[in-house]
């Protein structure tokens, strides 16, 4: 496969678990991006295992494969119980739990994870750990946020199955206008009023999904959370999805097709390359790759620990000089 390295990051996960370092690949061959990651996040996590979450982060081997052209379907895909997308940072959004009513999986009152009623151990970035030890966002993902300037601009945090970047709360006043005041993003979706049907029965309250309601207009994105706009990476306009404060959080369609790098189950994957399983080291590469070259240019003649910038394919990356694979160069 010829590639082009745009990003890699090697930085110690620091906080109250530290289990090992963030590793996170991020190769681009013209049609395709390749996310791969050991799974460990790059900001302080919660305790695990904890009351509601009886799990330990451990080591994955993350590899996603989204297009780079991305382009809008006829209709909608639903998510179901896959990955929305994964973070810059490598670590997979998953909107939907394994959680319902009564654990009876017929009638379909699966919980929400933010706003339903039940402790399942989320940490601080709205996330908790799978069985398999695989750290993953319900929502916010406050620790990856505080990387970025989110609050003055839109905030790229990662990429959608189907390609579409996914940003922060905030995005302009005016979707097509980057000189707009920046506001928080609502999602248009409310508590449906009356009494559920079946099931649990009672008034909704958002504890369920089936308890929520798409209302067009309501707030300032679509059914799949997302709109139309320009951003810093993309200031001609694209399609992007957001991760809002408010249900769903993190989206649950796609508007384009999805890649099955990030299907679950025995049949997941897109053959070799967007395997959900492959080798972090795989492609005939041994140990951690190099550093970008803009990364060590903005290092050289600083010391560990020193601030430094670099213009990357991504926009501007803000960070510190770090040992990376032998070299001293520019990280987040």
């Amino acid at each position: 496969m010829r590639s082009i390295r745009v990003f890699i990051l090697l930085l110690s996960c620091v906080g109250i678990m530290a289990p090992a370092f963030a590793e996170v690949y991020i190769d681009i061959d013209g049609q395709y991006r390749y996310i791969r990651s050991n799974g460990i996040a790059d900001h302080a996590t919660g305790d695990f295992p904890n009351r509601g979450n009886p799990n330990s982060i451990s080591e994955q081997e993350h590899s996603f494969r989204v297009t780079m052209h991305p382009r809008k379907a006829d209709s909608v895909t639903d998510i179901g119980h896959n990955s929305f997308g994964v973070a810059l940072n490598g670590i997979p959004f998953d909107p939907a739990t394994a959680e319902y009513w009564n654990n009876d999986r017929r009638l379909d009152w699966n919980i929400d994870a933010l706003e339903g009623n039940r402790n399942l151990g989320l940490d601080a970035n709205n996330a908790h750990v799978q069985p398999n030890g695989a750290y993953h966002y319900h929502g916010l993902p406050v620790g990856l946020l505080t990387h970025y300037d989110y609050k003055t601009r839109p905030a790229l945090l990662g990429y959608a199955a189907d390609g579409f970047p996914i940003y922060g709360p905030n995005g302009y006043g005016r979707a097509d206008d980057a000189q707009s005041s920046i506001k928080q993003l609502r999602a248009s979706y409310r508590v449906k009023s009356g009494t559920r049907p079946d099931g649990p029965g009672g008034r909704y309250d958002g504890t369920y999904i089936r308890d929520w309601e798409y209302i067009e207009g309501y707030g300032d994105l679509d059914a799949c959370n997302g709109r139309f706009g320009v951003t810093p990476e993309y200031p001609l306009g694209i399609y992007y999805y957001v991760i809002t404060s408010s249900f769903p959080s993190v989206p649950r369609c796609w508007v384009g097709s999805p890649d099955r790098s990030f299907f679950k189950g025995p049949h997941s994957g897109s053959g070799q390359e967007g395997s959900s399983r492959r080798s972090l080291r795989g492609s005939g590469r041994s140990g951690p790759p190099s550093p970008p070259a803009e990364a060590i240019a903005a290092c050289r003649g600083s010391r560990e620990g020193a601030s430094c910038r670099f213009q990357s394919p991504h926009g501007t990356v803000q960070g510190m000089c770090r040992s990376l694979a032998g070299e001293i160069a520019c990280a987040p």
